[in-house]
């Protein structure tokens, strides 16, 4: 198992959980991003940068990803790809996709993209909080504690 993140999205403070746990549970995480990321130097930590262009990261993640492996993103045709091939998917809110509610998302996601196409001021998400980065962080302990064997026998 290995984690992926959707990096030109993803919250400072989110990426900042992932590399404590990855070093924590000895786990490869990979960041995915079109630009240069700097990241703590840690064997378990790679980054990959990909050209410019819509969606090269997403696709690029859904290309590689494995059954089993945690892609974090905010991109819900990805989650839906990376279910689909049997892996998990987790926003950077705290919100496991799954295939019960991948679908009503994607839905959500295109009707929302009609409006906005025909003039409608829908607006953006709201401003990330304290309550989504610890929502974050307890999922991804629930998901690392089921899915991981912590290394030095500390608990995720």
């Amino acid at each position: 198992m290995q984690i992926w993140v959707d990096a030109d999205a993803c919250p400072r403070v989110i990426k900042e959980i992932l590399y404590r746990a990855a070093g924590r549970l000895e786990v490869c995480l990979t960041l995915v991003a079109n630009q240069a990321l700097a990241t703590p130097r840690s064997p378990h930590i790679r980054t990959l940068q990909v050209p410019r262009g819509f969606d090269v990261a997403d696709n690029e993640i859904a290309r590689r990803v494995a059954p089993g492996d945690l892609v974090v993103t905010t991109d819900i045709p990805l989650a839906a790809e990376v279910i689909a091939k049997g892996g998990h998917a987790l926003n950077p809110r705290g919100e496991f996709y799954s295939t019960e509610n991948v679908r009503a998302l994607l839905n959500m996601r295109d009707f929302m993209d009609t409006m906005r196409a025909s003039g409608v001021q829908t607006g953006g998400p709201d401003t990330f909080s304290q309550a989504d980065r610890k929502a974050f962080a307890s999922e991804l302990d629930r998901f690392l504690a089921r899915y991981c064997k912590p290394a030095g026998g500390m608990s995720a």
